[in-house]
């Protein structure tokens, strides 16, 4: 699937003892290496499983800015 055709979903989830975490839906290509580029720019862990990118902590508005950096359209990123 190519960046242009993605639907992307950027939203945040509250994890036992109160962490945020951050998940990046939609990403097919090249995901691995996005979550480690997000991972070095956000000065965040994280991880790539199950098809979706995690990043800890409350991210939600950055990611949109930087996926919009990486090549992906701002239409095609939802951010709820």
């Amino acid at each position: 699937m190519a960046k242009e055709e993605a639907k992307i979903k950027v939203y945040s989830v509250k994890r036992s003892y109160g962490k945020w975490v951050t998940i990046v839906e939609g990403v097919e290509k090249d995901a691995k290496e996005l979550a480690k580029k997000l991972k070095s720019q956000l000065a965040c862990g994280g991880t790539f499983k199950d098809g979706r990118i995690e990043l800890q902590g409350n991210h939600k508005s950055k990611v949109k800015e930087m996926l919009v950096k990486s090549g992906f359209s701002a239409t095609q990123i939802e951010v709820d």
